[in-house]
C-alpha cells in the first residue's frame, strides 16, 4: 500500500466516522471524559480519562461493531439482499460487541470463543442473544471455525480491527474528546490489532494536528511495535494482565495507518499494568481491564513524560475477571506494605498461638488467613510452624509488632522481609 493509497483511505475512514457518530449515537453510550486530580498531580499535567469501561459491553469495541453491521446491512439493501447473519471470533470484547450490535439490527450471530474462554465472557455474550461456539484453545483455531462457519451459513465475518468501517466506528472516540478538548496536548491509546488508535488518530489529527497520540503495549505482547521498529520475524506474544492486545500480528490495514499517523509507542511491563489497575480503582473508583489502564501505567511509571496538557488517556475497557482483579488487589497490597505475610515458630500448645494474636491485635493488626505446618521434618517435634496473613494501616504497625515480638522471645519475621 503506496503512502498516497494510505492517504486515500484515511480520507474515506474519516468520512466514515462522521457518518458513524450519528448512527452510534442511537445505540451507545457518549461515554464521560473525566478529570483526575490525584493523577494530574503526579504527572504533572492536567490528566483526562476517557471512560470506554462505561460504555454498552463493557468497551469501546461496541463501536466498530454497531457500525460494521450497519454497514453490512445498507450494502446489502443496496444491492437487494438480504443479510442472513454476522459471525465473529473473539475470547473478549469483541464478542460481547458484534452479539450486542446483531440484536440492535435484529440480526442472527454466531460467535466463536476459545474454549479455555472464561464463563464470564461466555455468559455476557450469550446475555445478547448470540449463538457461543466453543472451539479451539486459541484464538487462530477460532478465528478458522468462524471462516468455515460464515462459509457454511453465509453469514457475513465481522474484523476485531483489520476494517475501514470498524477503525470509523473507533474513530467516533476521537471525535468526543475533540469535541470537549479542542487542542489535547497528547492522547495514549492501548494498542492491540491496532483498530482503536487507527480510528482515533484519524479523529485527532484531522481535527488537530499538533496533538500527540501516543501507542500504548504491553512489554508480553509489543507486537504493533515490534511490526514498525524492527520485525516480527520469531515473534511470539507472551501472556499479559492486558489480555485484550494481545495479538500475533497487527492489521494489514491498521499498521499503515498507525506508521502514518501515531507520533509514539511506549511498553510497560506487568508489574506496571497492575500498579494502574489498582491505582485507578483505589484512587479514582475506576474499574478498568489490564489493556484499558495501559495508558494510566506509562504515565504512573514515567514511559511517557507528556510536555503539554491536558492529557488524555482512553480507558478502553472494564471487563476484567472478577477473580484476576482480586489477585491484583491482593498483589498491590502487599506490595505497599498493607497486607503482609509473618511467619514464625511457636510451641505447639494451648495458648501459645494466643500470645501471637493478642500482640497482633495490639498493634491495629487484622489477621486475613492463618495456617499451620506441622510436618516439616526441619521442625521439632514439639514446635509448628505458622503463617498468619494481617492487614496493616502503616509499615511502621508491622515492624513494631515484630519488635515486641522478638522481645517475648516469639521470632517472626515478613516474608517479604520488610524494615523501616
Amino acid at each position: 500500500m503506496s503512502s498516497e493509497d494510505v492517504d486515500r483511505l484515511i480520507d474515506k475512514i474519516y468520512d466514515y466516522s462522521l457518518e458513524a457518530r450519528e448512527i452510534i449515537s442511537q445505540y451507545a453510550h457518549k461515554t464521560p471524559l473525566i478529570t483526575s486530580y490525584t493523577l494530574s498531580s503526579l504527572v504533572g499535567r492536567n490528566v483526562y480519562l476517557k471512560l470506554e469501561n462505561l460504555q454498552k459491553t463493557g468497551s469501546f469495541k461496541v463501536r466498530g461493531a454497531i457500525y460494521k453491521v450497519y454497514k453490512i446491512i445498507e450494502e446489502a439493501r443496496s444491492k437487494g439482499e438480504e443479510v442472513k447473519g454476522v459471525v465473529a471470533a473473539s475470547s473478549g470484547n469483541h464478542a460481547q460487541g458484534v452479539a450486542y450490535a446483531a440484536k440492535v439490527f435484529g440480526l442472527k450471530a454466531v460467535i466463536v470463543m476459545p474454549k479455555i474462554t472464561s464463563a464470564t465472557k461466555v455468559n455476557a455474550t450469550r446475555s445478547y442473544g448470540a449463538e457461543v461456539v466453543l472451539h479451539g484453545n486459541i484464538y487462530d483455531e477460532a478465528y478458522e471455525k468462524a471462516m468455515e462457519i460464515a462459509r457454511e451459513k453465509n453469514y457475513v465475518f465481522v474484523h476485531p480491527y483489520d476494517d475501514p468501517h470498524v477503525i470509523a466506528g473507533q474513530a467516533t472516540i476521537g471525535h468526543e474528546i475533540m469535541d470537549e478538548l479542542a487542542s489535547p496536548g497528547c492522547v495514549l491509546v492501548p494498542i492491540g490489532g491496532g483498530g482503536l488508535i487507527s480510528g482515533i488518530s484519524i479523529a485527532v489529527k484531522k481535527r488537530n494536528p499538533d496533538t500527540k497520540v501516543i501507542g500504548v503495549q504491553p512489554k508480553n505482547a509489543p507486537a504493533m511495535y515490534k511490526l514498525l521498529t524492527r520485525s516480527l520475524e520469531n515473534y511470539r506474544p507472551k501472556p499479559s494482565i492486558a489480555d485484550g492486545v494481545v495479538v500475533k500480528k497487527p492489521g494489514r490495514i491498521t499498521s499503515k495507518i498507525v506508521e502514518k499517523l501515531v507520533d509514539d509507542i511506549v511498553l510497560v511491563d506487568e508489574e506496571d499494568i497492575s500498579y494502574a489497575i489498582n491505582f485507578l480503582l483505589e484512587r479514582a473508583k475506576i474499574v478498568a481491564e489490564g489493556a484499558g489502564a495501559l495508558p494510566i501505567a506509562a504515565l504512573l511509571v514515567g514511559k511517557y513524560a507528556p510536555l503539554k496538557e491536558p492529557v488524555v488517556c482512553v480507558v478502553s475497557g472494564g471487563n476484567i475477571d472478577p477473580t484476576l482483579l482480586s489477585r491484583i488487589i491482593m498483589h498491590e497490597l502487599a506490595k505497599d506494605g498493607r497486607l503482609v505475610s509473618l511467619i514464625g515458630e511457636v510451641d505447639d500448645r494451648p495458648g501459645e498461638l494466643g500470645k501471637v494474636i493478642k500482640l497482633l491485635a495490639e498493634h491495629m493488626l487484622n489477621i486475613v488467613d492463618i495456617r499451620h505446618d506441622r510436618w516439616d521434618p526441619a521442625l521439632l517435634p514439639s514446635k509448628a510452624r505458622v503463617e498468619i496473613i494481617v492487614e496493616a494501616k502503616t509499615l511502621d504497625d508491622v515492624v513494631e509488632a515484630l519488635e515486641e515480638l522478638k522481645k517475648k522471645g516469639l521470632k517472626f519475621r515478613a516474608r517479604s522481609g520488610l524494615t523501616k
